[in-house]
């Protein structure tokens, strides 16, 4: 039988969903093909409406082997697994001669517990354990969402979290989820044989196309016991993601609370002895703590050293203790000992990894308004172990509108912890980069205004300025305008003086859920929306009503963000230039973000405005526009206002 050609098989995916296929997309599938076939990395910019989901996965799919993908956010997890891969799936069938199987994986704590929702959860409090379903009263909030969660598990084919619609509260689901370490194991759980957990597993198992997220690979690659399947290739997508996300998973954390929480679950299950000598130790790091100032700590402090020594000794013998100890008097001991174990067993790993002070590491103590202080250990780097961990026995394609910074891959391959491209070394493995471009004229339907006029942002104050000039440009695109700031204060302190100057809607992060803000800015043209972060990757808005996106000034890291600050510092003393591969790049990869918020589709037109001169006067700033779509560029300040208002004029004639 001849095989298929990947023509015939992207043509036939692509009829099936309804799309229509680009030459980006084309490129793309075949350089994924090429890289599978010789067991090579590939790095693909594939810009907004490309279609790189099904560039990537008639090739895998095409090739036979079993494939991981492995995405940031849950909305691309949904979208593979309900739209495009049974779609893709059906469509490649008569072609392939074969149904590729596919499953969904994701931690555990994203499954619902059968043991924790039948047996109850162990609770912390003073007075003994009790079970949370009988104590909470079905009028309150938390006892409507665990009824309804008791409902729900008795239908659900999966028991993943998502899946649960209206969601509930994170509170509600800790009362009926258990993370690995505080799971009893399959078999020795009463429930094993019905585990939602385990089910997804074994599903995963049998699949060729496993679909999981970057955070559940980076506890793959760093716990060392296998969770994925062995597998021959790995695409990861939202690739721009993975090093932050792989930081969360590697950072440890102390806090009062939670050593508190470790102390109270253990002091039930061992001798008074072990428990007193960790309550000490625990007293002692409470009352540091409540001292403590945010910022990095070069240095542990004799005193902080000597606490978490005590810590780490404490945790250490209370878990010997746990494994030594058996109390029939407490009910569902085995589940209760588990927990205990897991939250000492953090503590005491965390402590340690403090106190053994790896050059490696960068520890710092942050305050939050809400939750106090807390203690924090994070890798200085994830390169090395990026590419130790997944670049090596596999195909690794990782992909993303945002990959070429500043021109070129170099700067995000780096991060990855490969060489320059075109290179290789002993530990540094080959790859290539390829940019498929993007179906839309950016030069034509978008333009790149940087406000070269205004005074250069400062740390503090307000910028009048800016808020003028913000003013007049969103009164010109007669509202439709999606304002991205740098920080909460910057997107509060706008949205109050545009509401107090304007006559139409200004909506602000945090005063809706991000959905609802999402839904209601794209249902009127007059609306703007104000935000922070996740407005920068996460509003897709294709249509009239988002014609302005603003960016109220480069968004570098705060200079006293103590990884980012040390990272740079290490790049520096490396010999490198710590400001560029650290502060400018993460900059970089944030505003290409943003600016792709503008044209969503190909009949989109609008401005991206930058309002800070920086973009346009400093020696960065070329790196910065580079690292944007490649949009008609302007300083001229009337030019744009005519431009929004013509705009304005044509979606008003249009929507007539």
């Amino acid at each position: 039988m001849t095989k298929p050609s990947l023509p015939d098989l992207l043509h036939a995916a692509v009829s099936a969903v309804g799309g229509t296929e680009r030459p980006g997309q084309v490129a793309m599938a075949e350089a994924v093909a090429e890289a599978v076939d010789d067991q090579a990395h590939l790095l693909v910019q594939a810009g907004t409406g490309t279609g790189k989901s099904l560039g990537y996965l008639v090739p895998a799919l095409a090739h036979g082997e079993r494939v991981v993908v492995a995405t940031a956010t849950l909305a691309l997890q949904r979208q593979l697994v309900e739209r495009d891969m049974p779609r893709t799936v059906e469509a490649l069938h008569p072609q392939l001669r074969r149904r590729p199987q596919f499953a969904m994986l994701k931690g555990r704590s994203n499954y619902v517990c059968l043991h924790r929702l039948h047996e109850g959860a162990p609770q912390d409090e003073e007075d003994g354990l009790f079970d949370v379903f009988e104590q909470a009263t079905p009028t309150s909030k938390l006892g409507k969402d665990l009824l309804r969660l008791r409902d729900w598990a008795d239908e659900t084919e999966t028991g993943d979290r998502d899946d649960l619609t209206p969601g509930v509260s994170d509170r509600a689901w800790a009362q009926v989820s258990v993370s690995s370490r505080e799971c009893l194991g399959a078999s020795k759980c009463a429930y094993g044989a019905e585990c939602f957990a385990e089910a997804a597993r074994e599903r995963a198992k049998l699949a060729d196309v496993v679909i999981t997220n970057h955070a559940l690979l980076a506890i793959d690659a760093i716990e060392g016991a296998p969770i994925l399947p062995q597998h021959e290739v790995l695409i990861i997508d939202e690739a721009h993601e993975l090093v932050s996300r792989v930081t969360g998973v590697a950072t440890g954390e102390l806090t009062p609370g939670q050593v508190n929480r470790a102390v109270r679950r253990a002091a039930k299950l061992v001798d008074e002895k072990a428990a007193d000598q960790l309550q000490t130790a625990a007293e002692t790091f409470e009352r540091l703590m409540e001292l403590a100032l945010p910022g990095r700590l070069e240095e542990i402090p004799e005193e902080l050293g000597y606490c978490l020594m005590a810590l780490r000794d404490a945790a250490r013998t209370v878990i010997v203790a746990l494994g030594s100890t058996r109390d029939k008097s407490v009910q569902d001991e085995d589940a209760v000992r588990k927990q205990a174990l897991a939250a000492v067993e953090n503590v005491q790993a965390v402590a340690e990894r403090i106190v053994g002070g790896s050059e490696y590491d960068v520890v710092w103590y942050e305050r939050h308004d809400r939750f106090g202080a807390s203690l924090r250990v994070a890798p200085l780097s994830v390169s090395g172990l990026l590419r130790e961990k997944l670049f090596t026995d596999r195909s690794v394609v990782l992909t993303s509108a945002t990959l070429k910074l500043g021109g070129d891959f170099n700067g995000v391959a780096a991060s990855l912890g490969l060489g320059p491209e075109g290179t290789a070394g002993d530990d540094e493995p080959a790859w290539k980069g390829l940019d498929v471009g993007s179906p839309f004229d950016y030069g034509k339907q978008g333009i790149l205004y940087v406000a070269k006029h205004l005074a250069q942002p400062g740390r503090e104050g307000s910028r009048t300025d800016m808020l003028d000039e913000l003013a007049e440009l969103i009164e010109a695109a007669g509202g439709r305008t999606l304002g991205l700031f740098s920080s909460m204060r910057g997107a509060q302190a706008a949205a109050e003086a545009m509401r107090g100057r304007l006559d139409m809607p200004i909506l602000l992060q945090g005063e809706e859920t991000l959905g609802e803000l999402i839904r209601n800015f794209a249902a009127d043209a007059r609306t703007c929306l104000f935000g922070t972060l996740s407005l920068w990757q996460g509003v897709d808005v294709p249509g009239p009503n988002c014609q302005l996106v603003v960016m109220d000034r480069v968004p570098f890291p705060r200079p006293d963000d103590p990884l980012m600050s040390a990272r740079q510092k290490a790049v520096e003393e490396a010999g490198g230039n710590g400001f560029m591969a650290v502060a400018a790049t993460h900059a970089a990869l944030l505003m290409a973000q943003g600016a792709g918020r503008l044209v969503r589709a190909t009949g989109d037109r609008g401005v991206v405005a930058v309002l800070d001169p920086r973009v346009e006067r400093a020696r960065y700033g070329s790196f910065l526009r580079k690292s944007m779509p490649d949009f008609w560029y302007t300083t001229d300040r009337n030019q744009v206002r005519r431009s929004l208002a013509a705009i304005d004029q044509a979606a008003k004639t249009a929507g007539e």
